[in-house]
């Protein structure tokens, strides 16, 4: 996404723009101040996080935030094997959010450990790498790899949102024993492991119960909702894929729904949320439903700034409200503060 000219692109009400590091407000590097939170046992110095591809592989985001001030960068999902993703067009506008099919597209564990990791630590950045995988070996392959990758990768976020081809009868994520036996196959890591989960599952309960079983310190809620694009006139889909992942404004309300369903029955497991998560509203609302952190994801495509600007804001909130502790905050609405 980065070029000589150090341009971001963003995809917005149909056409891109372009923003230009140090012209005018949306060049500004956005500070971040500190506001610490812990998930499972990794802590981090403010809740906000980047959402896994979202934001390429982390680094092209310096010009516009402080990296190295964001809880965390969630890197784009690699698989332990190159992989091309899926056929074009990937990405379509849908109202209030955005659907997507872009299928995973990445050249590997190994190439992204040696080419794509090294710039995004020299920004200072901590790193919560995340992988894929469309068998349970596949899993265990990518994991061994992140064995070699420096400390300042934290965590290992294991998207579990995939097809798997042992079974075709769905997901991962849609399977408490697919889920089980994938966050199992991940141990080689040597890292502290969050489970990525779908909201499309029928009953999350169970899976989040398997993610645990299977070695997860965290879950993270939510991946995107399944859906679709039509072309009426052409009758052909909007998707090269045919459906896709909607995510955005649109999902917010799901992504609340189930981080407090989560939290209420299970106090015990921590949780990232994800879904929607544009300001500090709707930060501290997935915080109050239960989540010990948030990632920013769909927002970055209309402001490179977005994880930034989401950080800071949200420490302003907690001091309006009279609070500088995120802990009071979260599952607040369970009455557990």
């Amino acid at each position: 996404m980065s070029d000589s000219t150090d341009r971001y692109q963003a995809r917005t009400t149909g056409r891109w723009w372009r923003y230009r590091p140090g012209r005018g407000g949306l060049g500004r590097v956005v500070d971040v101040p500190e506001l610490p939170t812990t998930v499972g046992s990794v802590t981090l110095r403010n809740p906000v996080m980047t959402a896994s591809g979202t934001a390429g592989h982390g680094a092209e985001l310096s010009p516009y935030v402080d990296l190295a001030g964001l809880g965390a960068v969630v890197t784009k999902s690699v698989h332990a094997d190159p992989w091309p993703g899926n056929p074009a067009p990937r990405v379509h506008e849908a109202g209030c959010g955005m659907l997507n099919a872009v299928g995973l597209q990445g050249t590997g564990v190994a190439a992204w450990l040696a080419e794509d990791l090294p710039p995004l630590i020299d920004t200072g950045a901590t790193v919560v790498a995340s992988i894929w995988g469309r068998s349970v070996d596949d899993y265990r392959r990518a994991a061994d790899l992140m064995a070699g990758a420096p400390a300042q990768v934290v965590a290992v976020e294991v998207n579990l949102s995939c097809p798997n081809v042992e079974d075709r009868a769905g997901m991962f994520a849609h399977s408490a024993e697919a889920t089980e036996a994938a966050m199992s196959a991940t141990a080689g890591c040597g890292r502290p492991r969050w489970a990525k989960l779908s909201p499309n599952a029928g009953d999350i309960l169970p899976i989040v119960d398997a993610a645990v079983r299977g070695g997860a310190e965290a879950v993270t809620l939510i991946n995107t909702v399944m859906g679709m694009a039509i072309d009426p006139v052409s009758r052909t889909y909007r998707l090269g894929n045919g459906g896709g992942g909607l995510s955005g404004d649109a999902v917010h309300p799901v992504a609340v729904r189930v981080v407090h369903d989560v939290a209420a029955a299970r106090p015990d497991v921590a949780i990232v949320g994800a879904g929607g998560v544009r300001d500090a509203t709707t930060a501290a609302e997935l915080v109050v439903a239960g989540a010990a952190a948030v990632q920013v994801g769909t927002a970055t495509f209309g402001d490179p700034r977005a994880p930034g600007r989401v950080a800071s804001e949200l420490v302003e909130w907690c001091a309006r409200h009279g609070t500088d502790d995120i802990g009071e905050l979260i599952g607040a609405i369970h009455g557990t503060h």
